[in-house]
C-alpha cells in the first residue's frame, strides 16, 4: 500500500445530511474524482470525492487553507483526519 498523505482535518459533522467540513492542510489539494482515506475514533473508511463545496457552492478542487464541505458514506466526528487514499 502506498504511504497515506494526510490532506486534511474535519472540523464539524452534520450527520442529517451526512456531511463533513474538512480544513485542506497546508500544501495540500484535493479534487473531484480523488479516493481518500478517512480515520479516526475508531473507525476508518475510503471512498471517492464525487462532489466538494465552499460556501454551498460546488468546486472541482480544493487548496490548502479551504473548509470544504464532503458527503461522507459513514459517519465521522470532529478531529478525525483525512488522507489521499
Amino acid at each position: 500500500m502506498a504511504e497515506k498523505v494526510l490532506i486534511g482535518k474535519i472540523t464539524h459533522y452534520f450527520p442529517n445530511v451526512k456531511a463533513a467540513v474538512v480544513v485542506i492542510e497546508k500544501g495540500k489539494k484535493l479534487k473531484v474524482g480523488d479516493k481518500i482515506l478517512v480515520e479516526g475514533h475508531g473507525s476508518s473508511f475510503e471512498q471517492n470525492v464525487d462532489s466538494m463545496q465552499v460556501d454551498r457552492k460546488p468546486i472541482k478542487e480544493a487548496k490548502a487553507g479551504d473548509a470544504i464541505g464532503l458527503e461522507v458514506k459513514e459517519d465521522v466526528k470532529a478531529g478525525d483526519l483525512v488522507y489521499k487514499a
